[in-house]
């Protein structure tokens, strides 16, 4: 018979002492490691960053800055005048062009989050950690370099050649035609939601074999998880981000499962069942690079067509010279591209001690290549200020990247930039802006999340 010991552990095994600890886990998987991740992650790194910017700290000022949709031409060129590598409190930050393409070109930096060490911060972080998948984490392309980087590259590569991207160009300009066939001429419209947003999901939702009935929720989710990119979140946003990130993996989980049921003629499918030397992707390679594709393919086009018809309706003149000559509108994409591209900067860790323009740069210090400052490099581009279709070398720009990480959706962004832009402009020659337009609050991507329009405003 048992004694009443027996029976107490008993009652403390099936509901007391084991029940405590389980909940005591679950409560600190809900709340505890994603406020230390927040803690670690953004709460420290903004207190630091805005500390910083107020004491004139170059990287703490674009960091702040770039938050506020502000123009950052000023402090573009004071980073510039500081030499080819602006010393900043957590390394050096450059918006030269010829600085900014050696940067991403060298095998000693690699991409890379802040490093917290073995000390009690990076205790913590590993501590608080979770697995649901993120844009700037391992094995995402974003965060990985050879031999992983150029595995999952290759195989994905082949879908977004420059004669792949060619052969969608006709179902590109139909999706296009079918978007603007739907909005009424007489109503006010938001563009980014009716028309700047819709187009580059579609295009990549085909690509990847995402039905039709599903392209909305794709479309949500990238949106509330773009500020993914940022550093210095708030808890509210960051909380957000978390949510978010969790449903889209998820979902990612259920649509690869229906592939794997139903194989399609798409690029996912494809990469289901690809093998590279005899060896396919992981369950969460294939998540991890599948995920990145569809947000990274509409995501930054998004901000490309939004951006590209503020600049298209705020210069009559360009827009003229290009109804006049519409062999420029290629050009004109590369043009907008570089006056306000979709994505501001991108950071490199020195992976080795080096030097930079003959600047010496230590292991573990970060450098911000400002993509955007480097497009206003005068050393490049004469009157970089200006908005000029015709801009003869206006391609040379670096919002794609440079290097193995150069963008690898580069063509097709181009194509639909292109008949994004002259396909609206030439349906609505009377397109012009309303008042409210938003820019987004993100740091990294740079775009609209508001453009209202009136399509029927009589022509000049």
């Amino acid at each position: 018979m048992d004694s009443p010991f027996d029976r107490m552990g008993e009652t403390l095994t099936r509901g007391g002492v084991l029940g405590t600890l389980r909940t005591v886990t679950s409560l600190a998987e809900e709340h505890v490691k994603p406020a230390v991740r927040w803690g670690i992650g953004h709460a420290l790194p903004r207190a630091v960053l805005r500390l910083a910017a107020r004491r004139g700290d170059l990287q703490g000022r674009i960091t702040v800055e770039a938050s506020t949709g502000a123009d950052l031409t000023g402090l573009f060129d004071e980073i510039r005048a500081r030499g080819p590598l602006a010393a900043t409190k957590i390394g050096h930050t450059t918006t030269r062009h010829e600085v900014v393409r050696a940067v991403l070109s060298d095998d000693a930096f690699v991409t890379a989050r802040p490093r917290f060490g073995a000390g009690i911060l990076g205790k913590l972080a590993a501590w608080s950690a979770t697995d649901v998948m993120h844009p700037v984490q391992p094995p995402s392309l974003l965060a990985v370099e050879p031999p992983a980087h150029t595995r999952y590259r290759k195989l994905v590569t082949r879908v977004f050649t420059a004669r792949a991207v060619e052969q969608l160009r006709v179902r590109t300009q139909q999706i296009a035609d079918d978007l603007l066939d739907g909005l009424d001429p007489a109503s006010p419209v938001d563009l980014i939601e009716t028309y700047c947003g819709l187009l580059p999901v579609t295009v990549i939702s085909e690509i990847l074999g995402v039905p039709p009935q599903e392209r909305a929720t794709v479309l949500a989710l990238g949106a509330a998880a773009a500020p993914s990119l940022d550093l210095g979140l708030s808890w509210r946003v960051f909380r957000d981000v978390e949510t978010t990130l969790s449903s889209f993996d998820a979902w990612l989980s259920r649509h690869l499962d229906a592939l794997r049921a139903n194989p399609g003629d798409n690029l996912l499918s494809r990469l289901i069942t690809a093998r590279e030397d005899g060896a396919g992707l992981s369950e969460r390679e294939l998540k991890a690079t599948a995920g990145l594709v569809l947000a990274a393919g509409f995501e930054t086009t998004v901000n490309l067509l939004g951006n590209g018809i503020s600049l298209l309706t705020r210069h009559p003149a360009q827009l003229d010279l290009l109804r006049a000559r519409p062999e420029l509108w290629g050009n004109a994409v590369d043009e907008v591209l570089r006056h306000d591209p979709p994505v501001l900067l991108t950071g490199r860790m020195c992976a080795r001690d080096t030097t930079v323009a003959g600047i010496p740069v230590r292991r573990g210090q970060l450098v911000t290549t400002v993509l955007a400052g480097a497009n206003r490099d005068p050393s490049v581009f004469e009157d970089p200020s200006a908005f000029d279709v015709s801009r003869a070398n206006a391609r040379d720009h670096v919002s794609f990247g440079a290097g193995r990480h150069y963008c690898l959706g580069a063509q097709l962004a181009r194509m639909e930039g292109e008949i994004g832009l002259r396909t609206i402009f030439d349906r609505f020659p009377g397109l012009a802006p309303l008042p409210g337009a938003r820019r987004r609050p993100t740091r990294i991507l740079r775009g609209f999340e508001r453009l209202p329009a009136s399509l029927t405003t009589i022509g000049r």
